[in-house]
């Protein structure tokens, strides 16, 4: 497992390292302190997924209002029909 700071990481490049952190903590041959320190580097790898995630969605929410805005298109769910 590499011991890159995980801010510095890409979405996918932090998908892969808890891929592998999970694959690793499910296999059973890890000593206990060594299970937690991997555990707490999951969750942190996971909190910067969510982090990157929620990012990703508010750029395109944005430009999605700002192309509603130019040319009037309405939500999805809008039942009104034109």
């Amino acid at each position: 497992m590499s011991e890159t700071t995980i801010d510095h990481l890409s979405f996918e490049e932090a998908m892969n390292e808890l891929d592998a952190v999970v694959r690793r903590l499910e296999s059973g041959n890890i000593k206990l302190d060594e299970a937690v320190s991997t555990y707490e580097r999951g969750m942190a790898l996971q909190k910067h997924c969510t982090r990157k995630l929620k990012t990703a969605k508010a750029k395109i929410d944005l430009l999605m209002t700002d192309q509603k805005t130019i040319i009037g298109v309405k939500d999805f769910n809008d039942t009104e029909t034109a």
